[in-house]
């Protein structure tokens, strides 16, 4: 009896971390991004590569906020999903953390196809902090993960162009200021999930465009790719060209032969069918294949060394097994964005599903005929003539209004189409979706002055696209316009313009300690450490006066600005004061791993070398460690020549001298 394709709601419960609140500081500088090349190996590059590779980087993740307020403490929670299933497969979104896919489960074997994490546990890998591991994920904005990975998207049906149902998820990509669309459907009795992906560029000028779908499978595979070389990337920032499959006496297409986390970027050539796949020893395996434009194809890999194994136990239970990342995108290499014109758009058809190989070949030593096998049997089951066929088939429908409602995203493209009157069939951004976060901005948008605060608390977002500035800048210059237009000009360059609307507001502005602390940013960043720390000390200062309780939105304000003063305080050696601003913070946000991080530092700064010690024979754990940092190994040789405890290894990368 065959299944008529079904779309459903559904919760999934399973054992996750608070996501907590978002840091209400506003990010005037980026994360430490690991995915940045020495300027020495631009030199050679293909032409198109390091063009690309120069296109408008990112330099901060305004107008987001940083996501850090979540611990490793995990209980079971019940997460709303969708679930899109025929004869064939079953495929569970979780539309409420980026519209990822946690399972694409084949029914007729009872085989997993992805690599499904047991828990939720964020860890900071997003652009702006928290991501979890597993699954499909939908990365768009600039090189790295998403900062839409744990956030909620729109959801609803739509008709499907077989007649069917689809499930679309939208929302609009506050980095690039980019509405995107993924549509999701599985036709009946089909092997493969398709899925159809749309950006579009509303604007009147041309946008930077970065498009990566991730895909995690257990590690224990062997990835094959169309192509005989790739390019290597560590986290010591080199990028260089390789053969494939082996390099470096050991074949890189298995992931536990790298001892190292590393991309491998695939040298696809141009004409040739774009596809990866991750195969098991018996040749079973998921394949990824597209259209054309997703032009780049990656494997990602944590290694076999003692960091990349702790990363995997950081990110789900211990005793669980690893993974590894093939992935599909829009340029060669994620280091690059690719130019989108004004009033355009990138659309394409991704598919999803099994294959199985002849084991011998597939793993054999012959990579030619190991690719050969793998592609020869995806056109079997799907020739590249039926994925170009389906893409065209999609197309028409990719304008076609959503049905019923399942997940609702942000307000954030409500209110640009408010401002801008876009017409963008297909994914609505309803006024009925604009909430406290918008609200000051709607009311700038329809009376040119920005509304004082009802209550005292901490700054909401800040929007810095040009069109947001040149309102601010003639907007009635109350002091919480000028600070909005501050980290606007800012987030434009002009840091100049930027101090003197932070300096303009002080002098009228109740609350002090959010422009004193853009001040003490401004300065640090110009070299005047000295005088960051003392605007750190008043802002600090000015903040404990002001605060009204000791709720969550009050203790994220008050965490984020202890940090940032005790770190800068500590740079220039006034450990005084750094310990006077660590003994106002609560004893929960001392107790919490980042700040006996600190604690330890400010020991050390102390010259009290045994208690530092103390502090890390005791045990703590970092939540928010950023990816690629080497924070606790450099305070633990500060402290001993002792070897580093398993539980603090994260390095990523070789030691350097």
């Amino acid at each position: 009896m065959v299944i008529v394709t079904t779309i459903r709601r559904d919760v999934l419960t399973l054992p996750a971390a608070d996501l907590g609140p978002s840091n209400p500081l506003p990010p005037l500088l980026t994360l430490d991004e690991a995915h940045r090349i020495d300027e020495r190996d631009r030199e050679g590059l293909p032409r198109d590569m390091a063009r690309q590779i120069g296109y408008e980087p990112l330099h901060s993740v305004l107008p987001e906020r940083i996501r850090d307020g979540y611990g490793r403490a995990r209980i079971p929670r019940e997460l709303d999903a969708v679930v899109i299933e025929n004869d064939r497969l079953r495929a569970t979104v979780l539309p409420g953390l980026g519209g990822r896919i946690v399972s694409l489960l084949h029914k007729p074997t009872e085989r997993e196809l992805l690599y499904r994490n047991p828990v939720v546990q964020p860890a900071c890998f997003a652009l702006n902090g928290a991501w979890f591991s597993g699954g499909i994920e939908w990365n768009i904005g600039a090189t790295g993960h998403t900062t839409l990975s744990c956030s909620p998207l729109h959801a609803a049906r739509v008709p499907a162009p077989d007649g069917g149902e689809m499930l679309r998820l939208w929302e609009w990509e506050r980095l690039r200021d980019l509405p995107f669309q993924v549509d999701l459907w599985l036709p009946d009795g089909s092997d493969f999930l398709y899925v159809g992906v749309r950006v579009r560029n509303p604007h009147e000028r041309p946008a930077p465009v970065y498009w990566w779908s991730n895909i995690a499978v257990p590690e224990e595979r062997r990835v094959l790719a169309p192509a005989d070389e790739a390019w290597h990337f560590g986290y010591e920032r080199r990028l260089r060209r390789i053969p494939v499959p082996s390099y470096d006496d050991a074949d890189r297409t298995y992931p536990l032969n790298s001892h190292f986390p590393a991309d491998f970027f695939y040298e696809v050539p141009d004409g040739q069918r774009r596809w990866i796949a991750a195969v098991d020893e018996a040749g079973d395996a998921l394949v990824q294949t597209s259209t054309d434009l997703l032009r780049g194809r990656k494997l990602f890999v944590w290694g076999s060394g003692p960091g990349g194994r702790r990363w995997q136990e950081w990110l789900t239970e211990p005793g669980t097994g690893g993974y590894c990342e093939i992935q599909a995108g829009l340029a060669r290499t994620q280091l690059e964005h690719v130019r989108l014109e004004a009033e355009s758009e990138f659309s394409w058809l991704e598919a999803y599903g099994p294959l199985t190989v002849g084991a011998e070949a597939a793993h054999g030593e012959d990579w030619a005929a190991a690719r050969a096998e793998a592609e020869s049997r995806l056109e079997d089951v799907l020739p590249r003539r039926d994925v170009d066929a389906a893409y065209a088939a999609w197309l028409p429908h990719a304008d076609t209004d959503p049905g019923e409602v399942l997940a609702v995203g942000s307000g954030w493209g409500a209110l640009e189409v408010l401002r801008s009157a876009h017409k963008l069939p297909g994914t609505p951004f309803e006024e009925s979706t604009l909430g406290e976060a918008q609200a000051p901005w709607l009311e700038l948008l329809r009376t040119g002055a920005f509304p004082e605060p009802r209550r005292v608390g901490p700054p909401g977002e800040t929007l810095v696209a040009p069109h947001w500035r040149d309102m601010l800048e003639t907007a009635p210059a109350v002091p919480l316009a000028e600070y909005h237009l501050g980290v606007a000009q800012w987030h434009a360059g002009d840091s100049a313009q930027a101090v003197r609307s932070w300096e303009r507001a002080l002098e009228l502005a109740p609350s002090l300690w959010p422009l004193l602390r853009c001040l003490a940013v401004a300065d640090a960043q110009a070299g005047n450490r000295e005088r960051a720390a003392d605007r750190y000390v008043e802002a600090f200062d000015d903040l404990c006066r002001e605060r009204r309780d000791s709720g969550e939105v009050w203790t994220a304000a008050t965490t984020a600005l202890g940090r940032e003063a005790v770190e800068a305080l500590l740079a220039v050696r006034r450990t005084r004061q750094a310990r006077s601003v660590w003994e106002r913070l609560g004893s929960g946000t001392r107790a919490r791993g980042r700040f006996r991080l600190i604690e330890a530092q400010l020991l050390l700064a102390e010259g009290d070398v045994s208690a530092a010690r103390a502090v890390f024979d005791e045990g703590f754990e970092v939540a928010d460690l950023r990816e690629g940092a080497e924070v606790m190994s450099q305070v633990w040789a500060r402290l001993t020549d002792d070897p580093l405890p398993a539980r603090y290894e994260f390095r990523m990368r070789p030691p350097t001298d």
